[in-house]
């Protein structure tokens, strides 16, 4: 069994974070680890508080990891200081680790800013550049090409910046308004664009963090990164349209739609 390992932050509500990272890479075929980059008090109303792990702490979590069972690929969420990022970038590379996914979380839904802008800094110069690919949305593209995002030309060119400046492929999710459900990947290649349909579901929490879980664990099993991207995206597509609606603010998916069995009876 091929393996993946999240670095990311813990969701209490199960539907984002380290809790969909699991989820997703376990439907997906692959054996899941984590090393968690923070505590967050959340549900599908919002965030009330957050405890930050240490960065020796974080450092102990990847060591046990990697010194055991070594991961096929690695997908790495919300991390919100520059410590931490330092941590990860330098395990990253002291490990030589494969398949590395970033998703940039930087922009809440509500538009709140996530990461402060030392943070941000390390997240570029540091992090993005070990990655084989990195997942913004249209906000967090934003701030990455330093350019406003308002048509499908605007997207091509913003992942253009940000493949250039950063030197890692970039899968620019639509959404937002804009390009709904299509998204972009720009790598040494060109470009590709994924054509999604779209799925009338309001319960859209932790989408980001399940696209890139299931992107990496399609990179941990062998698959090239334009196929992983279209698995993922089939994927995510299936548990939208399975309609799960818990909780009273933008509910999680259903991560385990495609689970069948005994045990799941």
């Amino acid at each position: 069994m091929k393996t993946a390992l999240t670095i990311a932050g813990s969701d209490t509500s199960g539907g984002a974070g380290i809790q969909a990272d699991l989820k997703t890479m376990t439907v997906n075929g692959v054996f899941a680890m984590s090393a968690i980059t923070a505590l967050t008090a959340q549900n599908t109303t919002g965030v009330t508080d957050i405890m930050e792990v240490t960065p020796k702490f974080l450092k102990e979590e990847i060591d046990a990891v990697f010194t055991d069972i070594y991961p096929d690929a690695v997908k790495i969420g919300m991390v919100a200081s520059t410590e931490l990022i330092g941590v990860i970038a330098d395990s990253l590379e002291e490990y030589d680790a494969k398949h590395v996914v970033v998703d940039p979380v930087m922009v809440a839904t509500s538009g709140s800013r996530l990461i402060r802008d030392d943070a941000l800094e390390a997240l570029t110069q540091k992090l993005l550049p070990l990655a084989e690919v990195c997942t913004p949305n249209i906000p967090e593209a934003e701030i990455l090409a330093d350019m406003k995002i308002e048509s499908k030309e605007d997207m091509e060119a913003a992942a253009a910046k940000i493949h250039e400046t950063y030197k890692c492929n970039v899968l620019l999710k639509g959404g937002h308004e804009l390009n709904d459900a299509n998204d972009l990947l720009l790598t040494d290649k060109g470009a590709r664009w994924y054509h999604g349909k779209r799925i009338d579901n309001p319960n859209t929490h932790g989408t980001g963090c399940t696209l890139s879980s299931a992107i990496a664990s399609n990179l941990a099993k062998g698959y090239d990164l334009e196929t992983a991207v279209e698995r993922a995206k089939e994927y995510i597509s299936g548990a939208l349209a399975a309609m799960l609606d818990l909780g009273k603010g933008s509910g999680p998916m259903n991560h385990a739609f495609d689970v069948k069995g005994y045990f799941a009876e």
